[in-house]
């Protein structure tokens, strides 16, 4: 990932087959996709990476709870899969982290227990662990600023809490890695249009004022 020896192949290139424009975690995986296919793949970037949504983001990878409760199981089916691939291709990015419902009756208890045991079974085998009911007191000890007035217990479950930046980097490295290339500081000015269709971009190296077409 030398700058030097990125500019110089950008301007050595004369086509490119797939140039991505924006470094954040969309723009990053598109170009690790693309160049691990074969593609001639140049991303580039206008800033640091991640710097803007992908830096905003919660730092969970999950599967989607809150999509359970609206009835959406294909999407936290394809949320479930996604959290344990990443949390078996990066473990030196995501942790295993463990998250309390707090339950108040006999109702709550019966409706997230068996909830929180079908985000489990959704999981299937890249579950990060069950799903338990715990007693009063365990809450009370892992959650001491918890309202205590008619706690009865809670629900604990699994989730993914991960490191974006680090992330982004590695996804980085792993367009470098599979023949692509990605420079950040390089902003899009234009696009290049050939009889109505896209035919490349012009770019604008802001740390050497040097002005880029690509095709």
């Amino acid at each position: 990932m030398n700058r030097e020896d990125t500019i110089a192949k950008i301007k050595s290139t004369d086509r490119w087959d797939v140039v991505v424009i924006g470094g954040g975690a969309s723009g990053l995986g598109i170009a690790v996709e693309s160049a691990s296919r074969g593609y001639a793949t140049l991303l580039v970037e206008q800033s640091d990476f991640a710097k803007s949504t992908s830096s905003k983001s919660t730092k969970l990878v999950h599967g989607g709870v809150r999509y359970l409760a609206q009835g959406n199981i294909s999407l936290v089916r394809e949320a479930s899969i996604e959290r344990g691939l990443l949390t078996k291709n990066a473990p030196h990015l995501v942790k295993n982290q463990t998250f309390i419902i707090p339950v108040y009756n006999w109702w709550s208890r019966l409706k997230y227990t068996m909830g929180l045991k079908l985000y489990d079974w959704i999981s299937g085998r890249l579950s990060l662990g069950s799903s338990v009911f715990i007693s009063r007191k365990s809450v009370l000890e892992k959650l001491p600023g918890i309202i205590s007035k008619n706690l009865f217990g809670g629900v604990l479950y699994h989730d993914g809490q991960f490191d974006d930046a680090r992330l982004a980097i590695n996804l980085a490295q792993t367009v470098f890695d599979n023949g692509g290339y990605a420079i950040n500081y390089v902003k899009v000015t234009e696009l290049i249009k050939e009889e109505g269709r896209m035919g490349g971009v012009k770019a604008f190296d802001t740390e050497s004022n040097e002005e880029f077409s690509f095709c």
